[in-house]
C-alpha cells in the first residue's frame, strides 16, 4: 500500500475532504467486510491482528476477552481501542459539512459572508 494514497483515498472515503458527496460516507467496517472478507489486507499490515477470527478482524474491540486471548492479542494493550465511535462521527462530520457547503454556496450567492465560511472551516 502506497502511504499517500491511502491517507488521500481514506480522506476521501470518509468524506472528510475531496468529495461534494458528503453525505455518502463509507464505514470503515462495512467496506472492508464487503471487499476483504477474509481480513487479508488487514492481517498482513497489522500482523498483530493475524489470528483473530474474521467475524472480528474488521472490529476486534467487539472480540470476547477469551478470544482475544487466545489470538494473543488484548485491546487496549495490544491494539488500541477505536478512537472514535464511527456511526456517530460520521453523523457529526456529515452534518458540519452540510452546514459548511450551505454557508459557501450562501456566500457565493451573496447572501452570507465570507467571514462565515471561514469560521466553519476554522480559518481566521
Amino acid at each position: 500500500a502506497d502511504y499517500a494514497v491511502n491517507h488521500g483515498n481514506w480522506m476521501w472515503l470518509s468524506c472528510s475532504c475531496f468529495f461534494y458527496q458528503y453525505f455518502r460516507c463509507y464505514s470503515p467496517v462495512a467496506f472492508g467486510k464487503k471487499y476483504d472478507p477474509e481480513g487479508t489486507f488487514i492481517k498482513h499490515y497489522l500482523p498483530v491482528l493475524k489470528n483473530l477470527p474474521k467475524a472480528y478482524i474488521y472490529e476486534p474491540w467487539k472480540a470476547p476477552l477469551d478470544v482475544q486471548k487466545k489470538a494473543g492479542v488484548l485491546i487496549g494493550k495490544d491494539y488500541p481501542q477505536p478512537l472514535v465511535q464511527h456511526d456517530v462521527a460520521s453523523k457529526e462530520n456529515m452534518a458540519k459539512m452540510n452546514e459548511a457547503y450551505a454557508a459557501h454556496k450562501a456566500a457565493a450567492a451573496g447572501e452570507g459572508s465570507s467571514s462565515t465560511v471561514a469560521a466553519l472551516a476554522g480559518v481566521g
